[in-house]
């Protein structure tokens, strides 16, 4: 299964491509941000494969994550890229 998991950002550079640290409830990953010209340090986004696609307020993304929560290593299995089988996600 392949999910936008939502995030804050912790850290953000002007580099370009934009990039940033965000933090997935714990986990931290880099993320591209160019889609995201708009979010900055503290605003949360929807993250897929390693790029922000859009930001989400913090309501949002507390709902989305505690369904993701709730499911055995779904939020671990995501943010690894891949399911517990190993597949690519």
């Amino acid at each position: 299964m392949c999910l936008g998991i939502p995030g804050r950002i912790v850290e953000a550079d002007d580099s370009y491509p934009r990039m940033g640290v965000v933090d997935f409830d714990g986990v931290r990953r880099e993320v591209c941000l160019a889609y995201t010209p708009e979010a900055d340090v503290g605003d949360f986004v929807i993250v897929h494969v390693g790029f922000a696609i859009s930001t989400v307020d913090e309501e949002e993304a507390a709902r989305t994550l505690a369904v993701l929560n709730a499911i055995p290593d779904a939020l671990n299995a995501e943010l690894a890229g891949g399911d517990p089988s190993g597949r690519a996600g």
